[in-house]
């Protein structure tokens, strides 16, 4: 059983990645309907959270069908970064968990994210901080490193062991890779391997099928991982790795009326949560990856992605399932 403090996840826990502007309570709601056991929030700025913006603060909404979930923050000032850590507390989460790997220009040219890398004391210290004043356990998302010169994981993961965090999620890539080529897991695994770390270690990176989740298990004796890009438009992937993981056969994948069904769901509750206007807007990003694969897909997602009525949609969804049931029957 993998715990992070008193909180219990299973044999090999399957974690949803916060990911800015997709990780939402709707996008979470369809995540969590397939079988993700652990899910944070987008990550939240610890600026925007101390000013009270509204950006920020709406990524504290949490719901109950969502346990356990973690609030997830990043910023470059110590004590930002603690009077943060204080709010999202009293947001009632499972845990609190700091982002140390986001590798995009705008936050890691700020000092926050993956830049905290290049200062593993200040690093320590702002997540000391943060342990201190918490009342539920301190988790970490990191990379491997800032470069190819410094992947310093190992340090890093024993340093913030040391201070109290109570697990640590590895992207298995350095900042400067961003997202580019293959995640290498193998320091991931001799994080595994070092009797110094006791704390639940999760890998991230490139988990896209239940082959690879198995892989990563049985090759790096990760305790879980945490999947990223391979669940936008696609949530049945906790589904079909869990599926795989208890029989050894893979999963039927989802028709497509369950495919429509369940991206009329996300769109609803993206409209209930941020109101129709937006609901509807914000929603665009998500129909290709729900759809991905149909032939001559394109004209559909035009109309889906260029009206702002909500009838309309739902009409588009409702040809889409019957014209595309029809051609696979």
């Amino acid at each position: 059983m993998v715990k992070i403090g008193n909180i219990e996840l299973g044999e090999f826990p399957l974690l949803l990645a916060p990911m800015e502007d997709v990780s939402d309570p709707p996008f979470r709601y369809v995540c969590k309907e397939n079988g993700a056991d652990l899910m944070y929030t987008e990550f939240i700025s610890s600026e925007g959270l101390i000013r009270a913006a509204r950006k920020s603060t709406m990524k504290l909404d949490i719901f109950e069908y969502e346990r356990p979930i973690g609030i997830q923050l990043f910023g470059s000032d110590i004590d930002s970064m603690r009077e943060a850590g204080r709010i999202a507390d009293e947001a009632k989460p499972e845990l609190i968990d700091i982002n140390y790997g986001c590798p995009v220009k705008a936050v890691a040219c700020k000092g926050a994210g993956a830049a905290l890398l290049q200062d593993i004391p200040k690093m320590v210290q702002m997540t000391s901080e943060i342990v201190k004043i918490a009342t539920r356990p301190v988790t970490v998302k990191t990379r491997l490193g800032w470069d190819e010169s410094t992947k310093n994981i190992i340090e890093v993961a024993e340093r913030l062991q040391d201070i109290g965090i109570a697990a640590l999620t590895v992207h298995g890539r350095t900042r400067a890779q961003l997202y580019k080529g293959p995640a290498d897991w193998t320091l991931i695994g001799k994080l595994k391997e070092n009797p110094r770390i006791i704390i639940p270690i999760f890998g991230n990176g490139d988990i896209d099928s239940p082959e690879k989740a198995i892989a990563m298990k049985e090759r790096y004796g990760v305790d879980g991982v945490m999947i990223g890009r391979a669940s936008i438009g696609y949530p049945w992937i906790f589904k079909e790795i869990k599926h795989f993981m208890k029989t050894g056969m893979h999963l039927a994948p989802p028709t497509i009326s369950q495919r429509v069904a369940t991206c009329k769901m996300h769109l609803d509750f993206s409209i209930k949560w941020k109101g129709d206007y937006v609901g509807i807007v914000e929603m665009r990003r998500h129909y290709t990856n729900y759809f991905k694969g149909l032939d001559h897909f394109k004209e559909h997602r035009m109309k889906l992605v260029t009206t702002n009525n909500y009838d309309e949609i739902v009409d588009t969804l409702n040809f889409i399932e019957t014209r595309y049931s029809e051609v696979s029957a």
